[in-house]
């Protein structure tokens, strides 16, 4: 519980910034130089990134070599999900094939022609359909190639796909891979040669850095993207312009640095406490239903929606209770809508429209569990009274 006395349960929407990154923040914007310039000011500026670039890198099993800094997670999905990713030859990247339980910024935000993009589907369980995946793949054009699109984890099911299948489906078939990390980075272990991934993406402040600083990670040194979104100078290896955001890259580094640190001792941690949520919830309102929860989820992460109540009034609800909760995704200007990923599960809209998301983090306590508990209480309480009044 944090100190307002309130119980965040959103961390899949943003993670609270570790105090390590605050001072480590606070020191970087001390540094006077340009990462560019070559006196000793700017090569003190240009060490910093570099530290970061290496910590980042050791996140997700990456030489830093590999690691291209981004203002966030949606720039870094646009940068990689071009027609001009290439292995360095002369073949074509001419398709983009997306699970159709991707974030809005793979969804909406490539830079291919829609004519060019389709959607593979997902089982119940909102897991992608591995034999669906191969098909379209089978199609591809002769001496044209696809890029393939998934996340390794939902931010609104927690869902962990079975990327290292995808991998190997998208080498046998000349394909190349980029995994949106965003969600499941600092939560899971990564390692990007187990993965198959060629490109990778990441955002700092879902694992406790500054809002506003990601990352691409290239799988090898063969990856080129040779139509840069950012044009300008040469900075990060020259295929992102810009003057380097010295402070954001270093609380990037330390907060991938100290959750990395963590992941199995929170991992355990945070699963036995979303085990419990979801016991207690069960008993509680026994119709409620859990989405996803029979394939692999992130430790953190449980959504579920009980049958009668709407996601707009139990948000409401619960946080004038203190408690802060989720309707799904966070990036929707702050409107509750009908979730797409819960349509691909082929959840009904009348279930959906009243899903709701918890996401836990390192601060997360028991006392949590129960105030949340107690507040869902009152909320189905509220609900049978109302229904009871309808019908007198």
């Amino acid at each position: 519980m944090i100190s307002s006395g309130r119980s965040y349960l959103d961390w899949n929407a943003t993670a609270p910034v570790r105090a390590e990154v605050v001072e480590a923040v606070s020191r970087a914007m001390q540094l006077r130089g340009n990462p560019s310039s070559v006196h000793a000011e700017g090569r003190a500026a240009r060490a910093a990134i570099e530290r970061a670039r290496e910590q980042v890198g050791a996140l997700v099993g990456a030489p830093a070599r590999m690691v291209v800094f981004t203002s966030g997670g949606s720039e870094a999905n646009a940068f990689a999900l071009t027609p001009s990713l290439s292995l360095g030859d002369k073949l074509p990247t001419t398709r983009l094939l997306m699970s159709a339980t991707e974030h809005a910024c793979v969804r909406e935000g490539h830079r291919f022609s829609k004519v060019s993009v389709a959607s593979i589907p997902v089982a119940p369980d909102g897991v992608i359909d591995l034999d669906a995946l191969q098909a379209a793949l089978a199609t591809s054009p002769p001496g044209e190639r696809t890029l393939v699109s998934v996340h390794l984890a939902n931010n609104e099911t927690g869902v962990i796909q079975p990327v290292a299948e995808i991998g190997l489906i998208c080498r046998q078939s000349g394909a190349l891979l980029h995994i949106d990390a965003v969600q499941a980075a600092g939560k899971i272990e990564i390692d990007m040669s187990t993965l198959g991934a060629d490109v990778l993406t990441l955002s700092a402040h879902k694992l406790g850095g500054p809002k506003g600083v990601g990352a691409v990670v290239f799988g090898s040194g063969r990856i080129e993207v040779r139509e840069r979104l950012i044009r300008g100078g040469g900075q990060e290896k020259g295929v992102r312009a810009g003057t380097e955001n010295v402070a954001g890259i270093v609380g990037f580094g330390v907060a991938a640095e100290a959750a990395r640190a963590e992941i199995t001792a929170e991992g355990d941690r945070q699963s036995a406490l979303r085990d419990r949520l979801e016991r207690d919830l069960l008993a509680l309102s026994p119709e409620t239903e859990l989405f996803g929860q029979e394939a692999p989820r992130l430790p953190n992460t449980s959504c579920f929606a009980t049958p009668q109540v709407k996601a707009e009034n139990a948000l409401i609800f619960l946080d004038l209770a203190g408690v802060s909760v989720s309707s799904g995704s966070a990036c929707s200007s702050g409107k509750v809508r009908t979730s797409h990923v819960l349509a691909a599960m082929g959840v009904p809209v009348d279930l959906a429209s009243g899903a709701l998301r918890i996401s836990l983090g390192r601060d997360t306590s028991a006392a949590d569990i129960d105030a949340f508990l107690a507040a869902y209480t009152r909320v189905l309480v509220a609900l049978t009274d109302r229904k009871a009044e309808a019908a007198a």
